[in-house]
């Protein structure tokens, strides 16, 4: 068979630890071109990953029809108008997420890969781990009964990233922990549920705890260190509201917060039975039978949701089947995120 010929743009954390080395392992694939603006990281991974050509203008690989599969793994402002360019070269896409900074670039990227008839998939690994898609069969089975709501957390204390750099610089991430971190968590659940149509959303952030830079003080500092004359203006704690079609859902995320524990979940409650979900983890099934109740830990093989993301785009892209992690099955999610944030700036319920 045939491999696909691949080109990672952009050679940072994500390409570094899953892209890059699971495009290597998968015998679908042979990885052509590694792109990133600073040369020395490309040309480092090219060598590691016996890669012919480490590049820093992705615009040179628009013209080799040899590649017909890209990874965009660039900051956020730039995921729309490079993942543009290569669907309208003819590329298929697997664009990290979030997205695009909002609703608005997303559809603008959904009708470049419509009219140009090639896939566009999403980041959105969670699809592909098996303990989400354990809980999405026994939703769909009917096993919690109704699901009336559905409650996420993802805080943390102190881990703000990169302090002044492009996480905290909203023209460049496009927010903060919601579009960070409340991204995966959010699709999760419209994934597991089915997407019921959203009805209203109310929404609240602050930015108070980085504001202060230099004032900071943390532990450690993901994709740090901090750059203090740099700039933050982008919000380390939301809480959201969203009635749905469907169950409600409510959310509370921080990138920081003064609560030195943190709480990485989502509980999904049915009116036969309700499961807690750690967030990258395993998961507990409580429920009530003749009168006894039940807590249940299911055990199973786990697969590599990253490899699986990957293997799953490369066979997409092969065949041109639509997957889970289309643009297609992921509208919903950019959506209440610009409707979280207008909420916010508000300071009312929004109706959609």
């Amino acid at each position: 068979m045939k491999k696909t010929k691949v080109a990672v743009i952009g050679c940072g954390a994500i390409a570094r630890s899953q892209h890059i080395p699971n495009y290597a392992k998968n015998p679908q694939a042979e990885i052509k071109y590694l792109v990133d603006v600073i040369p020395e990281r490309a040309k480092e991974l090219a060598e590691k990953y016996n890669v012919p050509y480490a590049i820093t203008d992705y615009r040179e690989i628009l013209d080799d029809e040899e590649v017909t599969a890209v990874s965009v793994c660039t900051p956020n402002n730039t995921h729309a108008p490079i993942t543009i360019d290569c669907l309208n070269a003819g590329k298929n896409v697997l664009c990290e997420k979030p997205a695009a900074l909002n609703h608005e670039q997303v559809l603008q990227m959904k009708e470049a890969a419509d009219k140009n008839g090639k896939i566009l998939n999403i980041g959105v690994v969670n699809r592909f781990n098996t303990a989400v898609n354990k809980i999405k069969e026994m939703i769909d089975n009917g096993e919690l009964g109704k699901i009336y709501h559905i409650y996420c957390s993802f805080r943390a204390h102190r881990s703000i990233p990169g302090l002044g750099g492009q996480f905290t610089t909203k023209a460049i991430s496009g927010g903060g922990v919601l579009i960070d971190w409340g991204v995966h968590f959010l699709d999760l659940i419209f994934y597991c549920i089915g997407s019921p149509k959203v009805l209203t959303v109310s929404g609240g952030i602050s930015g108070e705890l980085g504001k202060d830079m230099k004032n900071y003080a943390y532990i450690n500092m993901w994709a740090g260190p901090p750059d203090y004359n740099g700039t933050y203006d982008v919000e380390d704690f939301v809480s959201g509201y969203i009635r749905t079609e469907g169950p409600s859902i409510s959310l509370n995320g921080a990138w920081a917060q003064n609560i030195g524990e943190s709480a990485m979940f989502i509980e999904f409650l049915g009116d036969k039975a309700g499961i807690k979900l750690q967030y990258g983890g395993d998961f507990k099934v409580y429920t009530a039978k003749n009168g006894v109740l039940y807590e249940i830990i299911p055990s199973f093989q786990k697969a590599d949701m990253f490899y699986e993301e990957i293997d799953s785009f490369l066979k997409s892209a092969a065949t041109g089947v639509k997957t889970r992690a289309n643009i297609d099955n992921v509208l919903t999610v950019s959506l209440v995120m610009d409707a979280l944030y207008k909420s916010a700036e508000l300071g009312r319920e929004v109706v959609l």
